[in-house]
């Protein structure tokens, strides 16, 4: 890790490869210049780049973007839609096939599509865990769909068992579903409801605001799993880990 200045008093961040105070990138086809200067100043602080949607799909420089990544001790993900049209059109194989032949090392198993029967994603998650790390998500993609805290504890435990690193609680892109009310503010019952049943460190909460990243790091502190985060806030981030800002600054 960056020797980085040490005259003040900070909380701990635990060097790579970390297992708390994960951070979960989102990469929407970042070209390839900001990919380089993104990891030449920040790839300490970064755990997982999920490739987003299909993206990695149409890419023709997805191998070198993922060795870029991998080369700074980063797991690159596909993200969970391009492998529930996969399984929807039964070429799961082949999506897995092509994965490993471009170095992916992580997969993210959702049904944010409501495609998958009852079962059946934790039925991936087992198959796929044998050769990838497995991120499973616990939510939809439609903001309609009903919010249960139970439902969701009760997923990301079958999830945990049937062989996933982590479970991600469902915040998309923009922040305004699943753990988020259409405004953006945060369902704290649902996030109380999913702690109080499964442990924390094995939660990724996507958090692609300032608001909820600031809110989960005053409930949980400086070490907890935050997801979806923009390519340009990661520095940012870790300024509120760090209490280096205002949100989360502390004597």
């Amino acid at each position: 890790m960056w020797d980085c200045p040490d005259f003040l008093r900070l909380p701990e961040r635990a060097a790579k490869p970390r297992s708390t105070g994960v951070t979960h990138v989102l990469d929407k086809g970042a070209p390839t210049a900001v990919v380089e200067g993104l990891l030449s100043s920040a790839a300490d602080f970064i755990d997982v780049v999920k490739i987003g949607w299909g993206i990695g799909y149409l890419d023709r420089a997805l191998k070198q973007r993922v060795a870029a990544y991998q080369r700074e001790d980063i797991q690159v993900c596909l993200g969970g839609t391009l492998l529930e049209i996969a399984v929807a059109q039964d070429k799961l194989s082949e999506l897995a096939r092509w994965a490993t032949a471009e170095g992916i090392d992580a997969l993210e198993v959702s049904n944010g599509l409501g495609w998958l029967p009852a079962g059946r994603k934790c039925e991936l998650v087992a198959e796929l865990a044998t050769d990838f790390i497995v991120l499973a998500e616990a939510g939809a993609k439609d903001a309609a769909a009903p919010v249960a805290g139970a439902a969701w504890a009760r997923e990301m435990h079958a999830d945990l068992a049937a062989g996933a690193t982590w479970v991600v609680a469902e915040g998309r892109e923009s922040g305004t579903v699943g753990l988020y009310e259409p405004d953006g503010s945060i369902r704290t019952a649902l996030v109380e409801d999913l702690v109080g049943s499964v442990p924390v460190d094995r939660v990724i909460f996507e958090a692609p605001c300032k608001a909820q990243q600031a809110w989960f790091i005053r409930r949980f502190g400086p070490d907890v799993n935050l997801g979806n985060i923009a390519v340009d806030d990661v520095l940012a981030l870790e300024t509120l880990r760090l209490g280096l800002r205002a949100d989360t600054a502390v004597r």
